[in-house]
């Protein structure tokens, strides 16, 4: 379930993270922690996106940013998914961890 949870994010945002989390948590410290940190990454990830749309007008910086968060965020999201399956806590780099 803690790598359904990175997963599931990279094709549905901080939905899918955020259901798993919800009904697992209690069940398994090791899916409550990776579940809380793929749903505090995915949430920082929607920020950053966020952030980028009202710089689309200046050269397009807005837009290169954007395509930069979202390959972060798959590269990252793959990497955690391999290391939950593994069954090694993954910590997601340049994360703001609102859940605790």
């Amino acid at each position: 379930m803690a790598m359904l949870c990175h997963l599931l994010a990279i094709f549905t945002g901080f939905v899918g993270p955020l259901i798993i989390w919800l009904i697992k948590k209690d069940s398994s410290p090791f899916v409550d922690d990776q579940g809380k940190e793929a749903l505090n990454f995915q949430i920082v990830c929607l920020i950053a996106a966020v952030i980028c749309i009202p710089l689309v007008p200046i050269f397009c910086i807005g837009i290169l940013l954007g395509v930069a968060v979202q390959i972060f965020r798959i590269v990252f999201s793959i990497i955690g998914t391999v290391n939950a399956n593994k069954g090694i806590p993954y910590r997601y780099p340049w994360t703001w961890r609102m859940i605790k």
